[in-house]
C-alpha cells in the first residue's frame, strides 16, 4: 500500500505549485505525477455540476482509493511520498477523511495575505476566460450565489481565505507538530531557507533545493473589450459542455481560443486601496482568531495602503 507521507494541503493561490514544482527535485522525495489528486476532497464521486469549467475539473478528481494509490507505486524505495492539493484546508470535512486514512501524515501549510489571494485567483479565472465577472468586487459580492449553486471550491474567493476557522478545525484532528505554517512571503522572499524548513520537517536532506523553479512565473493579463467578451463567453460555453468531449478535442478548441485571448499582456492587476477596504472587513476576525491560534502576528494582512505599492510583480501564483 503507498500512500503519502506529506500533503501540501492549502492555500490555492499561495504558492503551493512552486512548492510542489521545487520539492520534485529533491532525490529523497517522490510527489504525486497528477499535481492535485484531490483524493480527500470527497468519499466517492465528486460533483456532478458547477460553475464554468468544474465538471471537467471533476473528471479529473482521483478519488478511487486503488487509483491514488498507484499514483505513488512507482516511487523508489525509501522516499517520501506526497502530493498538492490546495483546498484540503479549507474544506473541513477532508481533515477528518486525511485523519482516517493517513493519521500520521505531515501538513504543509502555504498561507497568503488573504485579500491579495482572493484578487491571485479571480485573475487566474479571468485570465482562463472562465471568470464572467470583469469587476473583482461584482465577483467577490457574487459568491454566496455561486457557493448556494454548487460552484466548486476554486470560485470561493473570500471563503477560501477563512484561514483561522479552518486552521482550529485541523488542530482539531492533527497535533500542531504535524502542521507546518508557511507564508507565501516567506518562499518569495527566502526560497532556500524556506525550501529547507519544509525538508527539515518532512524528515529529508536540507541544503538540497535552492530555488523555485522558473516555470512557475507566468501568466497573462488580457482587457476587457468587445471581442474578448466573445471569446470569453466561448470559453465558458465550453466550460459548461465540453465535458461530454474527449479531452484531445476539448484542448485543441480551446487552445486558438486562449491564445486569442491571450494575444495582449500586460502589466499585472493588483489589489487596490479601495478593494482592500471594502473587503477587509470580511476577514478582520478570522485574521484575530488566527493570530489566536498560532502566536503569530499577521497585522501587516490589515493594511489597505501598502499593498498598492508591494507586490507588483510576484515572481509566481
Amino acid at each position: 500500500m503507498a500512500l503519502p507521507d506529506f500533503l501540501i494541503a492549502g492555500v490555492p493561490k499561495a504558492g503551493t505549485t512552486a512548492l510542489h514544482a521545487a520539492l520534485t527535485g529533491h532525490p529523497d522525495l517522490f510527489l504525486s505525477p497528477v499535481k492535485e489528486p484531490k483524493f480527500f476532497l470527497s468519499d466517492g464521486p465528486p460533483p456532478r455540476h458547477g460553475g464554468p469549467g468544474d465538471v471537467q475539473t471533476y473528471q479529473e478528481h482521483v478519488w478511487r482509493r486503488g487509483d491514488y494509490e498507484a499514483l505513488f507505486a512507482p516511487a523508489p524505495a525509501g522516499a517520501r511520498l506526497g502530493e498538492a492539493t490546495p483546498f484540503y484546508l479549507h474544506d473541513l470535512a477532508a481533515h477528518d477523511r486525511i485523519k482516517a486514512v493517513v493519521p500520521e501524515a505531515r501538513i504543509i501549510l502555504l498561507l497568503r495575505d488573504p485579500v491579495d489571494r482572493a484578487h491571485s485567483n479571480w485573475t487566474h479565472l479571468w485570465n482562463a476566460g472562465l471568470e464572467p465577472e470583469a469587476d473583482f468586487l461584482a465577483a467577490c459580492r457574487a459568491e454566496p450565489a455561486r457557493v448556494e449553486a454548487g460552484w466548486a471550491q476554486f470560485w470561493h474567493y473570500l471563503g477560501l481565505g477563512l484561514y483561522g476557522r479552518q486552521l482550529e478545525h485541523l488542530y482539531r484532528h492533527f497535533p500542531r507538530e504535524q502542521v507546518l505554517l508557511l507564508r507565501y512571503k516567506e518562499l518569495k522572499d527566502a526560497p532556500a531557507a524556506t525550501l529547507d524548513r519544509v525538508c527539515a520537517f518532512i524528515g529529508v536532506r536540507t541544503g538540497v533545493l535552492r530555488a523555485i523553479p522558473k516555470e512557475n512565473v507566468n501568466r497573462h493579463v488580457v482587457e476587457d473589450n468587445a471581442l474578448n467578451r466573445v471569446l470569453r463567453g466561448l470559453l465558458r460555453a465550453g466550460g459548461n459542455f465540453g465535458h461530454h468531449f474527449p479531452v484531445p478535442l476539448r484542448l485543441a478548441a480551446r487552445g486558438p481560443l486562449l491564445t486569442l485571448l491571450h494575444r495582449k499582456k500586460g502589466a499585472r492587476p493588483v489589489t487596490t486601496p479601495a478593494e482592500r477596504a471594502e473587503l477587509l472587513p470580511h476577514f478582520a476576525t478570522d485574521i484575530a482568531l488566527l493570530q489566536d491560534i498560532t502566536g503569530e502576528r499577521f497585522d501587516d494582512w490589515l493594511s489597505v495602503d501598502r499593498h498598492a505599492r508591494a507586490q507588483q510583480t510576484p515572481p509566481f501564483q
